[in-house]
């Protein structure tokens, strides 16, 4: 399985997963999907996550740890500090924030998430595309990228063409935090061998218990056709795979991490993190950008309407950017489903 279409396609198929002995050895629920009768029809095995990643020597360098940074305020106190101390530190808060293809799905796609993922909470969680959304955290959305963009080695005005490495701005120490995901590890961690990952911390109630964007397209199954035998052969496989020390080191240096109370602790440093958050009772923020209507088109309306607002930070401008995200929203899903 991959998602939940798949579930609906073949949920007949799908072994209820609620008692069972894997789903014992689960550390989170964040990665379940049901079938319309409420049964569990899917657990997933591995995920990925996206955040803020942090330079902690920086950090540290600027008189901060990681371990103070709880929440958006402190965040932006730190951030705002180490910009208006770029020139006696040596380095900035944040990399630069290109609007180019090559870039801008980082902000359009993934840091727009924190939004997203307050707004499907809010309303109990979407379990398909809506047809609209209200943007109610979009002020949120808002301080975050503010922080980014205005306290950045690269200023607002040159992000509209690109042109700009953030990962070789993280790389050679020029700033503290570096908006990625953790498939960005392999290439840093030569470079920043500490390097961590924090939450989109944007100004939310509660989100000192936030965790990082995690999601998955890897889920395991249990054929519900098949014998009992059969069932309980794959049922003990599965069990294995994330209990036994041996087994587990080798999936997981595979798959990155796995979310299961006893699998081997991830070597990417961005994973560890992630799950490091899911064990002390963080909760997860899904990849709820996945919904995005008509994706290209959406995010193309929405990168122009960025690119207005870098230019000159206006409200009638941010007003764009909202109307991109909100209205566009409705306007895409309209062109893709009529």
């Amino acid at each position: 399985m991959t998602n939940q279409a798949d579930v609906d396609t073949w949920q007949d198929y799908c072994l209820d997963l609620k008692d069972a002995a894997i789903t014992k050895e689960l550390n989170t629920d964040a990665y379940e999907l049901f079938a319309a009768d409420g049964k569990l029809a899917s657990i997933g095995y591995c995920y990925e996550c996206y955040g803020i990643i942090v330079n902690p020597d920086l950090l540290e360098t600027a008189g901060y740890s990681v371990d103070e940074i709880k929440g958006f305020d402190t965040l932006k106190q730190v951030a705002e500090d180490i910009h208006a101390r770029a020139g006696e530190l040596g380095f900035d808060a944040f990399t630069s924030s290109d609007m180019d293809s090559s870039s801008n799905w980082r902000f359009t796609g993934h840091l727009v998430n924190a939004a997203y993922f307050y707004e499907s909470r809010d309303d109990g969680g979407w379990p398909v595309c809506p047809p609209s959304i209200k943007g109610t955290y979009m002020d949120n959305y808002k301080a975050l990228y503010d922080l980014c963009i205005n306290n950045s080695t690269v200023a607002p005005t040159e992000l509209a063409n690109g042109g700009h490495d953030a990962q070789n701005e993280f790389k050679s120490g020029k700033a503290v935090f570096y908006v990625n995901g953790s498939w960005e590890y392999e290439a840093i961690k030569d470079s920043v061998p500490n390097a961590t990952m924090i939450p989109y911390y944007c100004g939310v109630a509660g989100e000192e218990k936030a965790g990082l964007n995690c999601g998955t397209g890897s889920y395991w199954s249990i054929n519900a056709k098949a014998s009992e035998a059969d069932q309980q052969a794959t049922m003990d496989f599965m069990v294995w795979c994330v209990t036994d020390p041996e087994a587990s080191r080798m999936l997981v240096d595979t798959f990155g991490v796995m979310p299961y109370t006893q699998s081997a602790e991830s070597t990417n440093g961005f994973l560890a993190a992630a799950d490091r958050y899911t064990t002390d009772g963080c909760y997860n923020m899904e990849w709820v950008t996945n919904y995005q209507p008509n994706v290209d088109e959406y995010r193309a309306g929405v990168v122009s309407a960025m690119n207005q607002y870098n230019a000159d930070q206006s409200d009638a401008n941010w007003e764009l950017v909202r109307t991109a995200y909100v209205e566009g929203w409705a306007i895409q899903y309209q062109a893709v489903n009529g």
